[in-house]
């Protein structure tokens, strides 16, 4: 049988000193029970936005996620010169216009505010997109007269009513690779091509409560008063986290498809800055206080053939610490350890490229040939991977 490459998976191996990088509702540590021991845990959610950033930054290709459309193309408009109440006039009638249902936002005192619709549904869209929005509302400027007061018993109807959802149906790179929902646009749902698992300490957490208490500089100068300005506690965790994410390849190109002379090339820079964006990407809570910027100690990558396959459950039982400390060694030999296992029972012709990049770990024997950095680590993954388009 002719295996084509149809998966990227890639394992990760990240120490994380004391920090709180993905808060819950009361500002607690996220935490999770697996194999009935307490483990620190950061969601995909948390960490899918860290690396949607990175990628951004470093492709240049970026995503607008808002339920304020009306006010940025309301933006663009003043930069071109409008005056500001008819911008703003015009940004109402852009979100009013598409098929998602929308409302005028209230002030503080509860009160409506003029010609500032919010759109009910998060829109996301191309960072471009805004500028056609914008031209649209300036070739249409003439019927723009009606104002979103958000008084009266019937919402006004957008003069641009019918003239904005083939604009939201738009995407880019950032797009087809991490998908969108919009039900209420017709062809607007994208199906993303990369899932993301949440991160979790190989071992068993505890949290830690720091209390903490503020100096007041007038009072520490004078001397005149005892106590501090301000006190408090927050809530860290320290640990050893196992990552894993996976690419679709077959979704991507699928999805770059509108293209097709350039699909290839497309979906090679897409899926490569995609490993790197998750390799050296972090959720920045509370960084000022914490400044948790590590480096992976290991990170693995493995074309598969039919389908992803996470290493979570080399993790189930948790890892115990080092004889002198420590949980990234035993951790890392657990990846391989497991690997040997998951692959000889699915069958190692379904594993068609191994590879890693390591800190250290001279003697990894089942994930593949080692290369000096993450760059090198990538680029050869993904040639193998997309050395032509999977069928």
């Amino acid at each position: 049988m002719d295996r084509k490459p149809r998966f990227i998976d890639i394992h990760v191996v990240q120490p994380v000193p004391y920090a709180n990088l993905n808060r819950d509702d009361t500002n607690s540590v996220k935490t999770m029970l697996y194999g009935d021991a307490l483990r620190t845990r950061i969601s995909s959610q948390s960490w899918k936005r860290a690396i949607r950033e990175h990628f951004q930054d470093t492709l240049g290709d970026n995503a607008l996620r808002t339920r304020r459309i009306g006010e940025r193309v309301a933006e663009v408009l003043c930069s071109r010169g409008w005056e500001k109440a008819l911008a703003e006039r015009a940004g109402a009638h852009v979100a009013a216009g598409s098929s998602i249902k929308w409302e005028v936002a209230k002030g503080k005192d509860k009160q409506p505010i003029t010609n500032k619709v919010l759109t009910n549904a998060l829109v996301y869209l191309a960072e471009s997109a805004v500028e056609e929005l914008a031209d649209i509302a300036e070739a249409h400027k003439d019927t723009l007269t009606t104002d979103f007061t958000g008084r009266g018993k019937t919402k006004p109807e957008s003069a641009l009513k019918g003239k904005i959802d083939k604009v939201l149906t738009n995407r880019n790179g950032v797009i087809n690779l991490f998908g969108r929902m919009l039900a209420e646009v017709d062809r607007a749902d994208v199906d993303g091509a990369v899932q993301v698992a949440h991160a979790f300490t190989t071992h068993t957490t505890e949290i830690e409560l720091d209390y903490f208490a503020a100096v007041d500089d007038v009072t520490a100068m004078r001397g005149d008063e005892t106590g501090s300005g301000h006190m408090g506690t927050a809530e860290f965790s320290t640990g050893t986290f196992y990552r894993f994410a996976t690419v679709d390849l077959q979704e991507l190109i699928k999805n770059l498809s509108d293209d097709k002379d350039m699909v290839l090339e497309a979906a090679r820079e897409l899926a490569g800055q995609f490993l790197l964006s998750f390799i050296e990407s972090l959720p920045q809570a509370k960084k000022n206080s914490t400044a948790p910027h590590t480096l992976p100690h290991l990170v693995h990558v493995a074309v598969r053939s039919d389908r992803p396959l996470s290493f979570a459950a080399a993790f189930e039982e948790p890892v115990r610490s080092a004889e002198h400390g420590g949980y990234v060694g035993r951790s890392v030999q657990s990846v391989d350890a497991y690997s040997k296992a998951a692959n000889t029972l699915l069958g190692p012709e379904r594993v068609l490229h191994a590879a890693h990049a390591s800190l250290h770990f001279d003697k990894l024997e089942h994930l593949g040939e080692r290369h000096a950095s993450f760059e090198a680590l990538v680029t050869t993954s993904i040639g193998i991977a997309l050395a032509e388009a999977p069928q």
